[in-house]
């Protein structure tokens, strides 16, 4: 790839609480120290990072997303099965958004099975753990 990807990473609600929250389902590390090891593995792609457990702050960071990066991770943890306004931002851009998820969602409560992102996602990852935002950022490397 000749110029440098830039990734914008948003995750919902919670997801704050990572290492924290759950272990037994989201692990022990919380994103932050995660994030600086994804900045240092893809040190040719400008990665940023955003967190809110405040559904409209998420779709108005969509929505500055459209154009302004090359591609979105986008974890929208519990309002991922109830924001159909999350789900319609992510319509709304040109900008491809690839949907993430730490644990199995089809694997936990059948409220989780539901996806309002996902119609309109370039992709869905899920089940990998944290590593999920590395296979969704190697989505957007592949040429």
């Amino acid at each position: 790839m000749n110029k440098e990807l830039k990734i914008l990473i948003i995750n919902g609600p919670n997801l704050n609480m990572l290492g924290k929250r759950e272990p037994e389902v989201y692990g022990n590390q919380g994103f932050e120290d995660y994030f600086t090891k994804l900045q240092f593995k893809y040190k040719t792609t400008e990665l940023s990072y955003y967190q809110s457990n405040i559904e409209g702050e998420i779709i108005t960071k969509i929505q500055e997303g459209d154009v302004a990066f090359d591609g979105i991770v986008l974890n929208a943890a519990a309002y991922t099965h109830t924001s159909v306004g999350i789900g319609d931002a992510v319509k709304a851009i040109s900008t491809p958004v690839v949907e993430v998820h730490i644990s199995n969602t089809f694997g936990r409560e059948e409220f989780r099975h539901q996806s309002f992102i996902s119609k309109n996602a370039a992709g869905v990852i899920l089940g990998f753990g944290l590593k999920s935002y590395d296979l969704a950022i190697e989505g957007f490397l592949i040429d």
